[in-house]
């Protein structure tokens, strides 16, 4: 049953918004298309980050004048997850993210973690970040369609049972800020994925802050606290 707060459900992306990734999956996405003889430079890569993975290199197959029908996706995504499953060591939490999380639950928030990357790494990424047993976590696995369709968003509320339009997505590419507005959720833009501010609230982000630190001493600014 869906039921209404007076505060609203905040749906979380990981990659580059809880989680410092966002160039780790830059350099493991450039060592994958290497492998298939895409040579792409890693800025284009960059701008694309936070789609589905078949997105991406399909967008930069047609970029770059290569058939995307000739590319195993499957495999290209087999060896990104590879080259990246080796700097997973280095990977930390955001500055803050853990102090936001802890505190929405402190104020009785409802949140969620929504992501479009698999649940094998997404589960291997949750171990740098200490949140509840029971926290809710929809990964790519769970939808049909990834970011920037709002699927992952759309599940991720109905298990909060919050309608999406009474949620805030926090993400850190203008991909989360279009798929919260195909459904009337608000969204806030974080600076931590490497997207300028004027990019976040040209996609539909109502505040932009540069991490989950600087969200969370401005907390009140989001109707929170």
């Amino acid at each position: 049953m869906i039921s209404i707060s007076t505060d609203p459900a905040i749906l979380f992306d990981l990659d580059g918004t809880l989680i410092d990734t966002a160039y780790h999956h830059v350099i493991a996405w450039a060592a994958a298309l290497r492998d298939a003889g895409m040579v792409v430079p890693e800025w284009k890569i960059h701008r694309r980050i936070g789609m589905s993975g078949h997105s991406l290199v399909h967008q930069l197959a047609r970029e770059h004048g290569f058939r995307s029908s000739k590319l195993d996706v499957e495999q290209l995504e087999k060896k990104h997850d590879t080259v990246f499953d080796k700097s997973r060591r280095s990977i930390q939490p955001l500055p803050g993210a853990e102090r936001l999380l802890r505190h929405l639950g402190q104020l009785g928030v409802k949140w969620a973690i929504a992501t479009t990357g698999g649940k094998t790494q997404t589960k291997k990424l949750l171990r740098t970040l200490r949140i509840p047993a029971k926290a809710v976590v929809i990964t790519g696995d769970d939808v049909a369609r990834a970011k920037p369709s709002p699927d992952v968003f759309v599940v991720a509320a109905k298990h909060l049972s919050v309608p999406l339009e009474h949620c805030i997505v926090v993400g850190d590419s203008i991909w989360d800020m279009l798929a919260a507005g195909r459904r009337r959720a608000l969204s806030v833009g974080l600076l931590s994925g490497g997207y300028s501010q004027a990019e976040l609230e040209q996609a539909g982000a109502f505040r932009v802050y540069a991490d989950p630190a600087d969200m969370l001493e401005h907390i009140e600014d989001v109707g929170l606290g």
